[in-house]
């Protein structure tokens, strides 16, 4: 039997297509669900485009923070009409041009979905983006989150700088708390080997905090396995930089691609969260250039054909690693017992300074002046009001009332570098303390200069020491003896140089010193070994001819103690204290015994650690 087919029914193939373009366009915007992750973004398209310096700015102007990123890139590509090309850029979403670009061979460049710059909803309401066209002009576009329209324009200054600037304000109010410090923090994890690679300088300047940081690429600590560094496949080489370290659950291995990081630990996969990657001893990072990544957050693997040759991969190097791991576990047990043993000392010697004299004299401290082995003497005479008062002098900082606030710095353009200033010009500082400064460069009309500025530091008369010679902020350290100090900052922008100083007195702060008599303090206290009697009921044992605590690491108690290392603190020292009690008072009734027993226990646990 024959069924009729209506002529509807016949063609029912077909192509998807975007019903509702803003929709979707609001969708991607807001698939980005980290705010430090955009910034990122913003930092890749400046690495991209060559950048060798990029300098990120948080402020706060007119009661709103702000988020500012400068480079010295090759800046927006030009249209025919020799324009920065601002209308491909907010027309051609999820069309990237980088994308093309790495089809045609193009190395060292990261961007592939067309949708970074988006990322701005997940910061803040408004972005400005500002390059400059062939005539040398600057121009703008701006956007608005939640508005389909964008504008562009010449921008208003006088002076115009190469590559790019980006300006999102206001940040968005669950942000605030998004400091330099953070953000110097994750792109030094993040963009680790795309920094190494490009040679790009990144510093952030946070004028909310008063604080200036340079982005340096992560540094991994522990022994390097040099024999683990690249795998070769059909698909391309994998990179591993793998390092041995002490055991921490704070170890983990990134995984990245490109020198990006896509996860902070290689355990969020199913492959991996086994044994050694998931032991605790390893940390570093495997760069895997193939594979294929979710668009918007960009932390998400496809876990396609490339995905399951990157695991059969590596999957031969797990042997190796466990027998590195478990050599390194004989070692760090070894030397966790030394550390335990003097921990365990350091406590009980505490505790018999305390303890009334006579009464615990099995490990003989008590020798000498009678009095405890150590004293006190009274402090030194102080006169602290005249410190702290001294210390204030300087704290504020003074500014002309004919100076611009930074709210028109904000909004108008500085000149050329007139002068510079550092702040506090003038201050007290204790002995041994430290103190910040900041360097400001302002030009004619006292406005703040951030283009193409470098800032170097010295001591130019003085003792002491810096924690930078470059950089808007530093931070100075007294010496020992009280002084004069002068520190001087000298700014140049291209041919323009101007120098700043500032003067330092360095004051006397006595201290409290206290003395102590150490005589006895290192006699007679025994060491322990471990003897695993399993299944047996003893937990400690004293062996008074090799002066030996014997522990029972079988006991079921030990082992549940070794699960954590304080708790494995606290049962040796109470071990301690039991043969210490039973040898100290032989012949006293169990509840003589257990009452000294309490008593020790608590004075020795009170210094533990």
């Amino acid at each position: 039997m024959k069924i009729k087919t209506s002529a509807s029914m016949k063609n029912n193939t077909g192509k998807l297509r975007i019903g509702d373009n803003w929709n979707a366009i609001t969708i991607i915007a807001l698939s980005q669900n980290s705010p430090l992750k955009a910034i990122a973004e913003f930092v890749e398209n400046s690495i991209d485009a060559q950048a060798k310096n990029i300098t990120i700015v948080r402020g706060k102007e007119r009661g709103e923070l702000y988020l500012k990123v400068i480079d010295d890139g090759e800046g927006i590509p030009l249209n025919d009409q020799g324009f920065p090309n601002f209308r491909h850029v907010a027309t051609h979403i999820c069309d990237s041009i980088k994308k093309k670009l790495k089809q045609e061979g193009v190395q060292g460049i990261q961007g592939e979905f067309g949708i970074g710059l988006l990322s701005f909803w997940t910061v803040g309401e408004r972005l400005i983006l500002s390059s400059a066209g062939a005539d040398g002009k600057p121009y703008q576009m701006d956007m608005k989150k939640g508005d389909p329209g964008y504008s562009i324009t010449p921008r208003r200054t006088l002076f115009s700088h190469p590559g790019t600037e980006l300006v999102v304000h206001p940040l968005l109010p669950g942000i605030k708390q998004l400091t330099g410090e953070r953000i110097q923090h994750y792109l030094a994890s993040e963009l680790r080997d795309r920094i190494r690679r490009s040679g790009v300088r990144i510093r952030i300047k946070d004028r909310y905090s008063r604080k200036e940081y340079e982005v340096k690429p992560q540094q991994f600590s522990g022994r390097l396995l040099h024999e683990f560094d690249v795998v070769e496949t059909k698909n391309g080489e994998i990179y591993l930089e793998l390092y041995l370290n002490n055991y921490s659950t704070d170890n983990l291995i990134g995984l990245y691609r490109g020198g990006t990081r896509v996860l902070p630990s290689i355990l969020k996969l199913d492959f991996f969260n086994r044994e050694p990657w998931n032991t605790g001893y390893l940390q570093g990072m495997i760069d895997v250039p193939f594979l294929q990544l979710t668009p918007g957050t960009r932390d998400g693997i496809v876990q396609d054909v490339s995905f399951e040759l990157f695991c059969k991969s590596v999957q031969p190097l797990e042997e190796p690693l466990r027998e590195i791991i478990e050599l390194e576990k004989r070692a760090q047990d070894e030397e966790a017992s030394k550390i335990i043993l003097k921990s365990v000392q350091r406590a009980l010697k505490e505790a018999f300074l305390a303890l009334p004299k006579g009464e615990y004299d099995w490990f003989d401290l008590h020798t000498g002046s009678g009095k405890g082995g150590r004293g006190k003497s009274e402090p030194l005479f102080e006169d602290g009001k005249k410190i702290v008062e001294a210390q204030r002098i300087g704290e504020q900082e003074t500014t002309d009332d004919t100076e611009l606030s930074e709210d028109a710095a904000f909004y108008e353009h500085a000149g050329p570098l007139y002068r510079a200033i550092i702040s506090p010009a003038s201050c007290f500082v204790r002995v041994n303390a430290s103190r910040n400064f900041r360097c400001i460069p302002r030009d004619r009309n006292k406005r703040i200069v951030d283009a193409n500025i470098e800032i170097r530091w010295k001591i130019k008369e003085g003792a002491g020491s810096l924690s930078s010679t470059e950089g808007e902020y530093i931070t100075y350290s007294a010496p020992e003896e009280p002084g004069i100090t002068i520190l001087q900052a000298t700014v140049v922008q291209g041919e323009i140089v101007c120098d700043a100083e500032a003067i330092i007195t360095v004051t006397e702060s006595f201290m409290d010193r206290m003395g102590q008599d150490g005589r006895g303090l290192n006699r007679g206290i025994p060491g322990y070994t471990f003897v695993r009697a399993t299944g047996e009921l003893w937990r400690s044992r004293y062996d008074e001819k090799n002066n030996l605590i014997i522990i029972n690491n079988g006991h079921k108690d030990y082992i549940y103690a070794s699960q954590k290392k304080p708790r494995k603190l606290k049962y040796i020292c109470r071990l301690f204290a039991k043969e210490l009690v039973l040898n100290n008072f032989m012949g006293f009734d169990s509840d003589s015994l257990l009452e000294r027993m309490i008593e020790l226990t608590l004075y020795t646990e009170e210094h533990l650690h």
